[in-house]
């Protein structure tokens, strides 16, 4: 019966009242990013949908280690990535400004694409290598006066909650501007919604944001040892409590 009765609220109730948000929010980061885009009022509109959504579906955020993070450094933080609420954890609690690198067919979504390139993301177009370095580029532009940049980089969601292998994109932005790697383990986001899932599973979801990776025992080409690393990293998180 519990789970019967939690099913008609997430559809009837959390689902339409979460569209309603989205889509304020949408227009709220459109209007305002025009004026100042790395601004906490610029900011506010997604953070506060984040949490909104989390609360709306009973889902609890605990995160550690933000001591962790130096506001004034860009950096370039590397997220496994376990479901969508990766997404609402990352906007709702890191309290850092940061551009998401994200995947180019996200730019379609109504009003949600829209609201992320006027909030200045960086769509990655991995059609071709040109396309790829061309956002990569984008992305390291915005590093600058402490914006960071997130990035998955395992290049999509997991289909059994495991960390799967770091691609290299995410640390050739590092090694190229020599900025500090921090990595973030989620832990709990697969299991409060599955892939190819829409039915949520109230519960926790654990952020542990880890001490920066410094760059320069992986500089000028070792993006590949530096990416295991943060791989290994970013698992030894996982089951903590």
């Amino acid at each position: 019966m519990k789970k019967v009765l939690w099913g008609i609220y997430q559809y009837l109730i959390a689902f339409p009242i979460l569209l309603i948000i989205t889509i304020l929010t949408a227009i709220l980061t459109i209007i305002i990013t025009p004026f100042g885009a790395n601004t906490v009022v610029a900011y506010f509109p997604a953070r506060f949908w984040s949490r909104a959504i989390c609360a709306l579906l009973f889902v609890k955020v605990e995160i550690s280690g933000l001591e962790h993070i130096d506001k004034k450094q860009s950096c370039v933080f590397v997220c496994n990535h376990q479901s969508m609420f990766d997404v609402f954890v990352i906007y709702g609690w890191l309290p850092v400004f940061f551009k998401w690198v994200m995947k180019a067919e996200l730019r379609r979504i109504p009003f949600v694409g829209k609201a992320c390139e006027a909030a200045g993301h960086i769509f990655l177009n991995r059609s071709n290598p040109k396309a790829i370095q061309r956002s990569l580029e984008k992305a390291e532009k915005q590093l600058k006066n402490g914006v960071s940049v997130v990035i998955f980089p395992e290049g999509t969601r997991t289909y059994d909650g495991s960390v799967k292998k770091f691609k290299r994109g995410a640390f050739m932005i590092a090694t190229d501007l020599k900025l500090p790697v921090v990595p973030i383990t989620i832990d709990g986001a697969f299991e409060r919604l599955k892939r190819n899932s829409a039915y949520v599973h109230p519960g926790i979801i654990r952020t542990t944001v880890h001490p920066a990776v410094r760059i320069e025992a992986y500089l000028p080409d070792k993006q590949q040892q530096l990416a295991d690393e943060c791989h290994d990293i970013v698992v030894s998180g996982m089951g903590k409590k």
